[in-house]
């Protein structure tokens, strides 16, 4: 009767308050990603919370975290405000930075990368698939996402943690694909990151630092493009 009992039982559900978080922070983290505010934008905690109809406690949380991915910059006398888009001398350092680290990464995946690794790389360039001919947060979103694993991913697995770590502080994808997908250009990486994958899955160090060097100078190249648009 008890095992009946057990089976019956409904399963745990996220409690509602962390529902509630979530929600708040995907609503502002949606505006932010669409640039739906400018940045410099002053972000109100108070008038924030007024418009979603709940308490300043999440809005204040959320806020917290959006700081920590590079989304909003917190400011004496002034509180939280929309952080600016990466201007092209800023850019230009992001990618010198990364184009020291990440082929050295991709090289040295390919050498010490586990099959876990080989496999999660490989699901990473799938999944991005579907997202990248979307225009929505929501695609925007997925793609950001998996792009920011598949490039973890292989740092990681690189066996350096060094590497791997201070990828990680850049924040790149926040930086870059904020303007990807204000520009539209994410799309055309799909097979830039379908060729680090096959290198690295093949255990070609030689392919895989020369894929991902590509992969990030075109990158970088499309950026610099978008910035002549404006």
């Amino acid at each position: 009767m008890r095992e009946r009992d057990q089976d019956q039982a409904p399963r745990l559900r996220p409690a509602p308050r962390l529902m509630l978080r979530e929600s708040v922070y995907e609503s502002l983290k949606r505006l932010l990603m669409d640039n739906a505010l400018e940045p410099g934008t002053r972000l109100s905690i108070d008038g924030l919370a007024r418009e979603l109809e709940v308490s300043q406690t999440p809005v204040r949380e959320a806020l917290f975290r959006c700081e920590a991915e590079g989304l909003v910059v917190r400011r004496p006398n002034a509180g939280y405000l929309v952080a600016p888009l990466l201007g092209r001398d800023a850019l230009l350092d992001l990618y010198d930075l990364r184009l020291l680290l990440e082929p050295t990464a991709a090289a040295r995946a390919a050498a010490n990368a586990t099959e876990r690794d080989r496999q999660d790389i490989d699901d990473a360039v799938r999944a991005m698939a579907p997202a990248v001919h979307g225009d929505s947060y929501q695609a925007y979103r997925e793609f950001a996402e998996e792009d920011a694993k598949l490039h973890g991913t292989i740092a990681n697995a690189s066996g350096n943690p060094l590497i791997a770590e201070t990828l990680d502080r850049l924040r790149a994808h926040v930086h870059s694909y904020r303007l990807y997908f204000r520009h539209g250009i994410a799309e055309v990486t799909a097979g830039e990151h379908q060729a680090v994958s096959d290198m690295i899955r093949d255990h070609d160090q030689t392919g895989a630092e020369q894929a991902m060097r590509i992969h990030l100078e075109n990158s970088r190249t499309r950026l610099l493009a978008a910035y002549d648009q404006d």
